[in-house]
């Protein structure tokens, strides 16, 4: 879906109207909340938005694979394939399943780390310690109760923040503010917005540290677009992201075209990109989750270059001890039956 653009504006008309279902909608995921869910037997990492749309989980999930991978763990990703059509559980296969069988973070992801699709996340968790997963990181889930959650990892941008602050479908919010702040473990705010200081300052009142990241651009992307006019385009939660990003890189954005998140693309709509890139003499890139989905069977389009991020945290030592506090805390738990 594209979001409303005045769910990132003050509070105006549509969202007063919407907010009879808001309230409904926060009271219903609040008390799901508040569910207590099963024990994985294994510790359960959870990286997730109080929000709907993009902030970065994607990159964070991949970020802590490679922390985690450092501390000796086996890491599986738990993810519930938005957008797919296969419920699972099943293992990611990049040779075999694209986008459309699996949802597009999944096959991004499983190119660096083993990837459990299952619309049941206990099911789901079975498949992955199969596979030997020492730790379960799951992809988004943070409102949902049926998996007992030994840390939580809140990813916000920025730059945008939370928007109006109401609940979903009179704003962004998944459920109340408050209900989200008191079972979050650590905030990771990337970028260097200030969108998002009140939710920080909220969280720091609660003892709950805030991590600072930033988007770093792979060295072969710009290699690649070095010297070069782009037309970008984008299907993810928000392209605008993307955009400054490319710009802040020194890439010259000649034209930029926005998509719904995790938009399917036509083969007339990659015609169209291709061909107005053509015309203007213009290199196309996207993300690589779009990427993704538009790697069908026979792979991707010809031409078109994917613009490869990497999530880098201001304090990998704070990072790795918070992991490390908590991976503790899980087996301890479970060691001592608490």
């Amino acid at each position: 879906m594209r979001e409303p653009a005045f769910w990132y504006r003050p509070r105006s008309l549509p969202s007063y109207a919407l907010w009879p279902l808001g309230a409904l909608y926060g009271a219903i995921t609040e008390r799901r909340m508040l569910r207590k869910g099963a024990d994985a037997g294994i510790p359960v990492i959870c990286v997730g938005n109080y929000h709907v749309g993009g902030a970065g989980k994607t990159p964070t999930v991949l970020a802590l694979t490679r922390l985690l991978r450092e501390l000796g763990e086996t890491p599986v990703v738990l993810s519930r394939g938005y957008g797919g059509r296969l419920t699972g559980p099943v293992m990611v296969d990049r040779t075999r399943h694209t986008a459309a069988d699996i949802g597009d973070e999944p096959l991004m992801m499983a190119r660096d780390v083993p990837v459990a699709v299952a619309r049941d996340r206990l099911d789901g968790v079975a498949l992955a310690k199969s596979q030997g997963a020492t730790v379960i990181l799951m992809d988004d889930g943070f409102q949902n109760s049926r998996l007992l959650k030994d840390a939580s990892l809140i990813v916000i941008d920025s730059e945008r923040g939370l928007g109006n602050g109401q609940v979903f479908p009179a704003g962004p919010l998944r459920a109340p503010l408050k209900a989200q702040l008191e079972r979050t473990d650590a905030l990771v705010l990337i970028g260097d917005g200030h969108a998002a200081d009140d939710v920080a300052s909220a969280l720091a009142r609660r003892d709950k540290p805030e991590l600072r990241a930033r988007l770093k651009p792979d060295a072969g992307s710009l290699a690649q677009l070095f010297g070069k006019r782009v037309l970008a385009f984008a299907g993810i939660g928000d392209p605008e992201r993307f955009f400054r990003t490319l710009r802040a890189s020194g890439i010259d954005v000649a034209r930029a075209r926005a998509f719904a998140d995790h938009h399917m693309f036509s083969e007339g709509e990659i015609a169209a990109l291709t061909a107005e890139a053509q015309r203007e003499q213009l290199t196309p890139v996207t993300t690589e989750k779009d990427l993704a989905r538009l790697r069908g069977r026979e792979g991707v389009p010809d031409g078109i270059v994917p613009f490869a991020v990497q999530l880098e945290f201001d304090e990998p030592a704070k990072l790795r001890q918070l992991i490390s506090d908590h991976l503790y805390r899980a087996r301890e738990r479970r060691f001592s039956g608490r």
